[in-house]
C-alpha cells in the first residue's frame, strides 16, 4: 500500500487526485452534521411526492402502486429553447441555448424505504423505469444525452426524503460524460480495446479494491477515487446503456445496488447519503465511434469519519486539484468487511 503522499491518475477524466494517507489521523474540530432523522412514516400527508398528495400548481399525484414518473415541476431545462439566439461567435462571452427535459422518478409509494430496503423485484422495477425513460428520451431528435441520477439525503442537497431519483435529458453532452467519452475514445484508438474492460480485468486480478460482485456486475472503489467511500459499478459485459441490458443483467444490477447501498447504510448505521448516477453512451449525433463506451455508475458519498463528519471540497480541491486522506484500498477494505444484511433488519 502507498502510505505516503502521492498523486493518482483518473483514467476516465484524465485528471489527477492527491492522496495524503497520513492526514486521516488529524483531529477534527470542524463542522459536525446533525444525525439524519431515521423514523420516517410510510406515508406523509405533507410530502409532495407521496401518492394522492398535491404538488406545485395544484397537480395531484395518482395513487401509484409502484414507480411514479412526472415532469419536474421546477425543471432546470425546457424543451423549446433551441430557437433562442446565440451570442456572437467572435466574442469572449460564449453562450448557446440548451434544450432538455427533467423528470422525477419515485421509487415506490413508501415514504420511508430507500433502495437497500426495497425488495429485489421493487429495485428491478426502478431499473426498468430508468431504462424506459432512457429509451424514450434518447429517441427525441433534440436530445443527445440522458443522465439518470439520485441525490440521497439532505447532506447531498436532496429537498425531499421520499426516495426518488431524477433524469435530465440534454441537447448537449455535459462536461463529465464528455471527459469520459474523450478518454474512452482515446484508449480505443490507441489499443483497440475498451478502457473500462481493460481496467476491470486488472481490478479483478488484483482484488484489492473490489467491494462486491455477481455474475454481471462488479462494484469497486476506483484506484483514483476522490470521495471517501466512492464506488464505481461496472458491467462485466461490454454494453453501452441501460437499454442494452438483458433481463438477467437487470436482476444482477438490482442485486448489486441493494448490496452496495446496504453496506453503505451499515457503515455508520444511518441512511447513508450519496449522489449516484449512470454514465451511459450518448445518443443522437453524439454516439461514440466504434465500441469505446462502457456502461457504468458512480456513487459519490460525502461521509468520511462518522455519520456526522463529511468530506468538504474546498480550498486546495477547488483551486488546485482533488485531494483525499483515506486511500482507495482502505475504503474498499472497510466496505468489504461490512454485512450486506441491512442493520434495521438485524
Amino acid at each position: 500500500m502507498l502510505d505516503f503522499p502521492h498523486r493518482r491518475f483518473n483514467q476516465l477524466t484524465r485528471e489527477w487526485v492527491l492522496v495524503s494517507p497520513h492526514r486521516a489521523k488529524r483531529p477534527w474540530l470542524g463542522q459536525v452534521e446533525k444525525t439524519p432523522l431515521q423514523n420516517l412514516p410510510a406515508y406523509d400527508s405533507t410530502c409532495y411526492l407521496c401518492p394522492g398528495n398535491e404538488r406545485a400548481g395544484g397537480v395531484k399525484n395518482p395513487a401509484y402502486p409502484a414507480t411514479f414518473v412526472f415532469d419536474n415541476d421546477f425543471a432546470a431545462l425546457l424543451p423549446d429553447t433551441h430557437a433562442a439566439p446565440e451570442l456572437p461567435g467572435d466574442s469572449l462571452f460564449v453562450a448557446v441555448p440548451e434544450s432538455g427535459l427533467c423528470r422525477v422518478i419515485c421509487f415506490s409509494p413508501r415514504h420511508d424505504l430507500t433502495l437497500p430496503e426495497l425488495s429485489q423485484s421493487e429495485v428491478e422495477a426502478v431499473i426498468g423505469t430508468w431504462t424506459d425513460q432512457t429509451r424514450e428520451l434518447g429517441q427525441r431528435d433534440f436530445i443527445n444525452y440522458v443522465q439518470v441520477f439520485e441525490n440521497k439525503g439532505a447532506m447531498m442537497g436532496c429537498s425531499n426524503p421520499h426516495p426518488h431519483s431524477q433524469v435530465w435529458a440534454t441537447s448537449h453532452l455535459p462536461n463529465e460524460p464528455a471527459k469520459e467519452l474523450a478518454a474512452q475514445n482515446r484508449h480505443w484508438l490507441q489499443h483497440q480495446h475498451c478502457l473500462l474492460c481493460d481496467y476491470l480485468a486488472e481490478e479483478i486480478e488484483s482484488g484489492e479494491r473490489i467491494v462486491a460482485s455477481n455474475e454481471a456486475f462488479t462494484a469497486l472503489v476506483p484506484f483514483w477515487a476522490v470521495w471517501p467511500f466512492e464506488i464505481l459499478l461496472l458491467s462485466q459485459r461490454h454494453v453501452g446503456a441501460l437499454t442494452d441490458l438483458e433481463p438477467s443483467e437487470v436482476s444482477a444490477l438490482a442485486d448489486l445496488m441493494r448490496r452496495v447501498t446496504a453496506r453503505y447504510d451499515n457503515l455508520f448505521e444511518i441512511s447513508f447519503p450519496y449522489s449516484m448516477g449512470f454514465h451511459q453512451a450518448p445518443t443522437g449525433d453524439q454516439l461514440p465511434d466504434g465500441e469505446a463506451w462502457h456502461f457504468h455508475a458512480h456513487f459519490y458519498p460525502p461521509l468520511l469519519r462518522s455519520a456526522t463528519v463529511k468530506k468538504f471540497m474546498v480550498g486546495y480541491e477547488m483551486l488546485a486539484e482533488a485531494q483525499r486522506d483515506l486511500t482507495a484500498e482502505q475504503a474498499a477494505d472497510r466496505l468489504r468487511g461490512l454485512s450486506e444484511v441491512h442493520y434495521k433488519a438485524r
